[in-house]
C-alpha cells in the first residue's frame, strides 16, 4: 500500500534482510528472529506486543518495528506461512509417524 503523495522508499528501523541468514527473509537486525516468527505470534497466537518481547527478550521498538513490516507486506509474509505449512505437510508425507496417533 502506498502513501498518497509519497514517493520514496520505507524504510523499516530494525529490520534486515541478509542473505545466508534465516534464508534472506527479514528479520530484527542483531537476532535470528523473523519478522514472520513476530507477527505469527501476534496473529496466530494472539500475543500482545509486550508479551512477545518479554518472551524474545527484544525491546518495544523491535517488536512494533516488526508488525509494522509485517502489515505493510501482508501478502509476502503469509506467502512464507502458506510455504512453510507446504513444506511441513511435504516431510510429513516422507516421514509417516510410527506411532499410533491419539486422538
Amino acid at each position: 500500500m502506498a502513501l498518497r503523495g509519497y514517493n520514496g522508499a520505507v524504510e523499516y528501523p530494525y529490520i534486515v534482510q541478509t542473505p545466508g541468514t534465516c534464508g534472506g527473509a527479514p528479520r530484527l537486525d542483531g537476532h535470528r528472529i523473523r519478522v514472520s516468527h513476530i507477527a505469527a505470534c501476534s496473529e496466530k497466537a494472539g500475543w500482545s506486543p509486550e508479551e512477545i518481547a518479554q518472551n524474545f527478550e527484544l525491546t518495544l521498538a523491535e517488536v512494533h518495528a516488526a508488525l509494522t513490516y509485517y502489515f505493510d507486506h501482508l501478502e509476502e509474509i503469509r506467502a512464507e506461512w502458506r510455504e512453510a505449512a507446504r513444506r511441513g505437510e511435504e516431510i510429513k508425507k516422507l516421514f509417516p509417524p510410527r506411532l499410533p496417533q491419539i486422538a
